[in-house]
């Protein structure tokens, strides 16, 4: 039976981190929205050649059309053993086309792993993150003792470190806000469903990688 995943959680939560291991534990396909798009894109299929229209415009590619895409994705020969969705759904109405989308492929209904983290905790995370703009590598002034200016301390590169402007105090207000709004909503109807796995994202890696790994072994997923 394949294995099929959505992450859910707030930005700061570590999705990305625990989607790279989910994927390698699991041997399941990675699949990220903005990746994805880009690549039916790229591929020039009929949906990302209407995709790229609007993203070329600057304008949001609307629930219908990403969802088509999505379906388009999961269909592909390397999500035959399962899927993992980052940063899809977003909202309720997308959450209900994907529903329908699945259960016209006769695929299995993921399980809903939601990363939970307090706001005070997500906002130390964020504001604390500084980037390397040679190497991109991600490092935290709590951990690295490193801050903006700094050179990267990474051997043989010749980066300086900055602060990502969406990283900064009002973006991460803005950032949280809309995750409440928008997205804060599938937490309940994913709970409705009995597809949700609650999963303390509090912790080092391999702690939040132990108790999302348990939680879906426990539901028998993985």
């Amino acid at each position: 039976m394949a294995t099929n995943l959505i992450l859910l959680g707030p930005p700061g939560a570590g999705k990305g981190t625990q989607a790279e291991f989910l994927v390698n534990r699991l041997a399941i396909t990675h699949i990220s929205t903005g990746d994805m798009l880009r690549a039916a894109v790229a591929k020039g299929t009929e949906l990302g050649l209407e995709a790229k229209r609007y993203m070329d415009a600057g304008n949001l590619v609307p629930d219908e059309l990403v969802v088509g895409i999505v379906r388009e994705r999961i269909c592909e020969p390397d999500c035959a053993n399962g899927f993992l969705l980052d940063g899809f759904p977003r909202t309720i109405p997308q959450a209900e086309a994907l529903d329908g989308a699945i259960a016209e492929l006769g695929l299995e209904p993921p399980t809903v792993v939601n990363m939970e983290v307090a706001d005070q905790v997500l906002i130390d995370r964020l504001s604390g993150r500084r980037m390397c703009d040679t190497c991109k590598t991600i490092f935290h002034i709590s951990r690295d003792s490193v801050d903006v200016g700094d050179p990267c301390p990474q051997e043989g590169c010749s980066g300086k470190i900055y602060q990502r402007s969406d990283d900064q105090a009002e973006a991460i207000a803005q950032r949280l806000d809309v995750y409440k709004r928008q997205t804060e909503p599938l937490i309940s109807y994913y709970e409705a469903k009995g597809q949700l796995v609650r999963v303390d994202a509090v912790g080092t890696v391999e702690a939040v990688n132990d108790v999302v790994f348990a939680a879906l072994k426990a539901r028998g997923v993985g």
